[in-house]
């Protein structure tokens, strides 16, 4: 195997006989499978879009939902990845008959194999089937931005919206990085392009979401327990959360949200549902401490599955694109009904969660809730109040490096606001960093898919200000990363113009040297190195 996809790559180099993530050498292979079949079907749905045929909502379903089944931590469960080939090589075959012209398509796309050839297919198809390292790098850096691009539409999707221009966008730079005709600077061009696509992917998102649960506003959401039984929501999924909640209403049977689902208590829409008590513990990683002492269920909407100890594998469940062998998994077709009865039964024999602390977090600060604060922090600025704000966004993860970001945070002077999203934000959301005027000085936007929320609030102050570049604002970012939605999002924030960010706790290992440079030269991107030494160069 060899897999560099995520920040905590074994030796910032690669894994190559197990992943840092649990994943198993047969799980990588497989995935890396999928994703070669799915760039097939990919090749073939372009070809067909050229010849002006349309593409049904279904397929484009399922390339999407191929992608993000393969992001860091999503699914471990090797048939159901072996089920997900099968079904993608079986519909190419049916697409690839309606096609004029096959003979230019590349082997990708032609590719039919059975279950038996799966084994010695996968050999040939990996990260490193390219040898040169710059197109290698080039390459997997667009293919990470595709599936972080991958994991927003889907979320959308299931809220019944769709874009088509960015599933076709989507396909056809999948489909690109099977042409060995593009240059460097060919694929350089691409990456960028993938990030103009990662905003719209993002702007689909929000609107879905917003559209379906109204804007987030400022929110107080609980972190102690109640008296009754029940069930943890992970992941990302709201639509999911949405029919949770409401199948379990006077049930008797509280829910929690855990991890990047604590933003889901912002939404309006959510608040009208009595058991939904408040979120419990911290980032994915704590998972393993944390879901034994819940004693309830655990529902798993996505990515972020840390392999599950004996002691509640038996109460772990998955849904969606997320999958762990052994552990039960329940799904539907977008736009029908998820029948979760079973974990409502299981959680009513289980003893309700041990309380592991008390108080609470404050958050909601999208851009409606922001640009509504917009005079109120323009004039902190010119007053001087507030120097600069540091976008510390992203991933958590449990390298002990990553204790930067907090000892950061508490080294921050008074007068700097945070912004953040995703679930780096447990590095520091819980310390009491305090006020400035009134606005506190950690603004939460909500989950790593909500980090579109972060670029319009730097378009808006852009504005305010009269500035005609985002790079003249009083911002920083100091953005931890972790897996792949992390790459749309830098991706999307190049796109922007956004320069001179900083990303840790290292640099991705897919970036070889000369990638790295083009990204330095062109866009500033750094590393991070120190507390002190940081402050001083990203503050003054």
């Amino acid at each position: 195997m060899f897999c560099f996809q995520c920040q905590e790559t074994a030796g910032c180099k690669g894994c190559t006989v197990r992943g840092v993530c649990g994943k198993k050498p047969e799980t990588a292979a497989l995935q890396d499978l999928l994703i070669y079949v799915t760039k097939g079907i990919s090749a073939v749905t372009t070809a067909l879009r050229k010849e002006g045929r349309e593409v049904s909502a279904e397929v484009n379903h399922l390339i999407t939902v191929n992608l993000f089944s393969t992001i860091t931590n999503a699914n471990f469960d090797d048939e159901a990845l072996a089920e997900r080939i099968e079904k993608t090589l079986s519909e190419k075959e049916t697409l690839l008959a309606q096609v004029k012209d096959s003979a230019a398509l590349p082997e990708a796309a032609l590719w039919s194999g059975k279950r038996e050839d799966f084994a010695k297919k996968t050999a040939t198809v990996g990260v490193l089937a390219t040898r040169d390292e710059d197109i290698r790098s080039l390459r997997e850096l667009i293919i990470y931005g595709l599936k972080g691009l991958a994991a927003y539409t889907k979320h959308a999707n299931a809220l019944l919206q769709d874009d088509p221009e960015v599933d076709a966008f989507l396909q056809s730079t999948l489909a690109a990085t099977l042409d060995d005709s593009l240059s460097a600077d060919d694929l350089t061009a691409l990456a960028l392009k993938t990030g103009e696509y990662g905003v719209k992917g993002m702007a689909l998102l929000d609107k879905a979401n917003t559209e379906a649960y109204g804007n987030p506003e400022i929110t107080k959401v609980n972190i102690g327990v109640r008296t009754n039984p029940g069930i943890l929501i992970s992941g990302h999924d709201l639509k999911d959360l949405e029919m949770l909640l409401e199948q379990t209403k006077g049930t008797g049977v509280d829910v929690y949200t855990h991890s990047e689902m604590l933003p889901a208590h912002y939404y309006p829409f959510f608040k009208k549902y009595d058991n939904f008590a408040g979120n419990y513990g911290n980032a994915w990683w704590k998972q393993t401490t944390e879901f034994e002492s819940f004693h309830g269920p655990i529902l798993m909407t996505t990515n972020c599955i840390v392999p599950p100890k004996d002691s509640y594998k038996d109460r772990l469940w998955t849904t969606g694109a997320a999958g762990y062998p052994g552990c039960r998994h329940i799904d539907a077709p977008y736009g029908e009904k998820k029948d979760f009865s079973a974990i409502i039964e299981q959680a009513k024999t289980c003893q309700p969660p041990v309380e592991i602390e008390q108080g609470e977090i404050v958050g909601g600060f999208a851009h409606a809730q922001v640009f509504a604060l917009a005079d109120k922090v323009v004039e902190a600025v010119k007053a001087g109040h507030i120097r600069k704000f540091v976008v510390m966004a992203g991933c958590d993860g449990r390298m002990k490096s990553r204790e930067y970001y907090t000892e950061f945070a508490k080294a921050l002077p008074k007068d700097t606001v945070i912004l953040t999203a995703g679930c780096a934000k447990y590095k520091f959301i819980k310390l009491n960093l305090g006020d400035i005027d009134g606005i506190p000085r950690v603004l939460d936007a909500g989950q790593c898919n909500d980090s579109y929320s972060l670029a319009l609030i730097a378009l808006k102050l852009r504005d305010a200000f009269g500035l005609d570049d985002v790079n003249k604002l009083p911002i920083v970012y100091n953005i931890a990363w972790y897996e792949q939605k992390a790459v749309i999002v830098l991706l999307a924030l190049l796109s922007l113009g956004v320069k001179n960010i900083h990303l840790g706790p290292t640099l991705p290992a897919f970036l070889s040297p000369n990638v790295t440079n083009v990204l330095v030269k062109n866009f500033g991107i750094g590393g991070i190195t120190d507390v002190d030494s940081d402050l001083k160069s990203m503050i003054g």
